[in-house]
């Protein structure tokens, strides 16, 4: 519980329920309802009663502020299983127990259905199993969920075995025999959690080496590739052929006869001479 108060708290605190699901939650207020109802109908079924009625009362405080800061359409599909799970589901087994059945078949209705969903909710936890078991690391388990699972377990199956109640013997019993198997994982992979991360780190970090490399490589190549293309820029400026002489002396005679008469008078025969000398 101290989990899911905490859990909680900081979805409160940031206004959001973020990757959390409702799921989990609206199946325990299920799974609490129906062992309080069983409690109701168990003779000495105070203790049952008093402790699945805390539980329910904080799932309904847990589902109540999930529906108030869940996304639109999350919160539409949690309404929905709320309704059909915690109102149409459960009050129908309420309705069907009191009104069509006598005597013991209560017991055994309410008692079969209160282990099977028990069951499944102590199985929930296998595919975190897999999980570790695929990645090597306890990661994705967290230690005192399962410590709390196989404690839970362990105490209801000593109580049932006090009571001779089958129904939570059975139930919790599995219970604690998965949150035995979850313990007896995380101290095999709790010391290869750390080489493993590690590891991944080391990857990281030469992966980004050997990006960072190229990227220097390449700066180095275009400003390589800039001085190449000035240089030969100013190459191909100098390699121009110059002008000729006789080119510069016929442009003078283009000029000269492009000239008015008044304008060649001023023309001396040193001119002329001029150019040919540097026609030579």
């Amino acid at each position: 519980m101290s989990f899911n108060l905490k859990t909680f708290k900081q979805v409160v605190k940031k206004k959001s329920t973020e990757n959390y699901k409702g799921i989990p939650y609206i199946t325990t207020l299920l799974s609490t309802s129906l062992w309080t109802f069983y409690g109701l109908l168990k003779p000495g079924g105070l203790l049952v009663v008093t402790v699945n009625s805390v539980g329910a009362a904080l799932h309904v405080l847990y589902v109540l502020i999930f529906l108030v800061y869940a996304p639109k359409n999350i919160k539409a599909r949690s309404v929905k299983l709320v309704a059909a799970l915690n109102v149409g589901f459960l009050g129908a087994v309420i309705i069907v127990t009191l009104l069509a059945l006598r005597g013991g078949m209560r017991l055994t209705l309410v008692g079969l259905l209160c282990a099977g969903l028990t069951i499944g909710m102590y199985a929930a936890p296998l595919s975190a199993m897999r999980t570790v078991m695929k990645m090597k690391s306890v990661k994705y388990m967290p230690f005192f969920l399962s410590f709390f699972q196989f404690l839970n377990g362990a105490v209801w199956s000593a109580y049932a075995v006090l009571e001779k109640d089958y129904y939570m013997g059975v139930a919790n019993g599995i219970g604690f025999l998965l949150g035995s198997a979850q313990l007896i994982l995380y101290m095999i992979y709790r010391t290869k959690a750390m080489p493993e991360e590690s590891e991944e780190r080391m990857e990281e970090e030469g992966s980004a080496h050997l990006f960072k490399g190229p990227i220097q490589m390449q700066g180095f190549d275009e400003d390589d590739q800039e001085t190449n293309l000035k240089n030969r820029s100013l190459n191909k400026g100098n390699s121009l052929p110059k002008p000729s002489v006789v080119r510069q002396y016929s442009q003078n005679i283009v000029k000269t006869l492009s000239l008015s008469p008044y304008e060649l008078q001023k023309v001396t025969g040193n001119d002329v001479e001029e150019g040919l000398m540097e026609s030579r």
